[in-house]
């Protein structure tokens, strides 16, 4: 019996504008925030930089508020 693969998979490392559209942010965003620090984690081979997914999620997941008067919603701005 043969299975077939897949028909969608999902990319384990992402580059910077495949991140950026994922995170729904600009990709000049993302090199800024990878610049300035505060950012997602990033991973760099010579001169590319890519982003695992799993990071990107942690990142996001890190910065929930629920109002704003959250005590995280001053830390995150």
């Amino acid at each position: 019996m043969q299975t077939s693969a897949p028909t969608a998979t999902i990319d384990r490392y992402l580059t910077n504008a495949e991140a950026a559209a994922v995170l729904k942010l600009s990709p000049r965003t993302l090199e800024k925030l990878r610049v300035n620090g505060g950012g997602p984690r990033f991973r760099k081979f010579g001169s590319r930089v890519i982003y695992a997914r799993e990071d990107l999620d942690a990142w996001a997941n890190a910065r929930v508020c629920e109002s704003t008067s959250d005590v995280n919603y001053a830390a995150l701005r």
